[in-house]
């Protein structure tokens, strides 16, 4: 069946069952393993910001909220977003049901090919990467909507109608992040949307089974995300650990709240004033967990660049112009790394 579907590896939620050890293939090198005893605890220090009044008499007040977690943190937890409980619950509830469906059904969207726009996967690129990590994936373009959900998974029935006003809810919370972010950083509301060209959405459903060895490996290293925001639904399985001063911080779900965190993109436009920060996905011998991270982006044509209104006479351009597709063909095959992919665009400056 593998050389059939010319898969470089079986889906890792096929061959955990009984599994005893780590296969050597996903084993990290010695200086570069979670060492969950050096990890901080949560302690309160990423914030969580209320968005209830966004657009009422608070508004200033939380735009200066989003603009000092962007500028200290890259990270935040937001409340009163306005998704519904029951489009959490769903779509959590259906990403689930797709993973325990049996392999065959599954294998039916398997694709080692990135740039497809609907695929499942595992680990992070099976073309590039030479230790595989802890997870399993399906990722799938979004927006246009109209343009992507005939290609989605028909399997579980409801997959697609579930998915999908999920995706349009997704979507209007990151348009008023941006809008917020962007106030923040003293531009018009609409300067991010415009520098974001079409619009681009993507999002994975991460599924990361239990590992019998969790600290020889990770669900996904650490590394900053290549978009422009990032919305994190997860389930109430602990995984995501944020590098703060130096220290990975473990973050610790709270129901009916998302994770947010700035992307590649932001830093760029933002002229480094908001920087994209490094995150990772640890796993546990117990439980399966579920994560999904939309991730909202510009379209492929869009130049991104420093906005010219933070790049004035104290403060030189950091980065050179780029067409967004450029940048993602990079970061796809770079892969994950501690350096992030925006390095390669700094302009030199003596």
């Amino acid at each position: 069946m593998a050389s059939k579907l010319k898969q470089p590896q079986p889906l890792l939620s096929d061959l955990v069952s009984g599994m005893s050890s780590v296969p050597s293939n996903y084993i990290r090198p010695a200086n570069d393993r979670p060492n969950f005893h050096e990890v901080v605890s949560f302690d309160g220090s990423i914030p969580l910001i209320d968005l209830q009044g966004l657009y009422g008499p608070k508004r200033s007040e939380i735009v200066k909220e989003i603009g000092l977690a962007c500028l200290n943190y890259g990270f935040f937890q937001v409340s009163s977003h306005g998704i519904s409980e029951a489009v959490i619950n769903n779509m959590l509830d259906i990403s689930r049901d797709f993973f325990h469906m049996p392999e065959s059904e599954r294998l039916k969207n398997y694709s080692d090919d990135p740039m497809k726009t609907m695929r499942l996967s595992t680990s992070f690129n099976v073309r590039t990467e030479n230790v595989s990590s802890w997870r399993d994936y399906l990722r799938l373009h979004c927006h246009p909507l109209e343009d992507y959900i005939q290609e989605w998974p028909t399997n579980p029935p409801s997959f697609r109608e579930v998915v999908g006003e999920y995706c349009r809810n997704a979507r209007g919370l990151a348009l008023r992040l941006l809008e917020a972010i962007s106030e923040s950083l003293g531009l018009e509301k609409d300067y991010i949307d415009k520098a974001l060209g079409k619009h681009g959405q993507h999002m994975a459903i991460n599924y990361y089974p239990p590992c019998p060895q969790p600290d020889l490996t990770y669900g996904l290293p650490g590394h900053s995300d290549p978009n422009a925001v990032t919305i994190l639904l997860q389930d109430d399985v602990p995984g995501l650990q944020v590098l703060r001063n130096g220290k990975w911080v473990a973050v610790s779900p709270i129901p009916s709240t998302f994770i947010v965190n700035i992307g590649d993109q932001i830093q760029v436009l933002s002229n480094d004033r908001y920087k994209s920060v490094l995150h990772r996905a640890v796993v546990n011998c117990d439980k399966e967990r579920i994560s999904i991270p939309t991730f909202y982006c510009p379209s492929p044509d869009a130049m991104i660049g420093p906005a010219p209104q933070l790049t004035d006479t104290d403060s030189f351009t950091h980065y050179r112009n780029f067409a967004y597709s450029e940048y993602y063909e990079k970061f796809w095959n770079r892969g994950l790394t501690t350096e992030t992919c925006s390095d390669l665009f700094k302009t030199s400056h003596p």
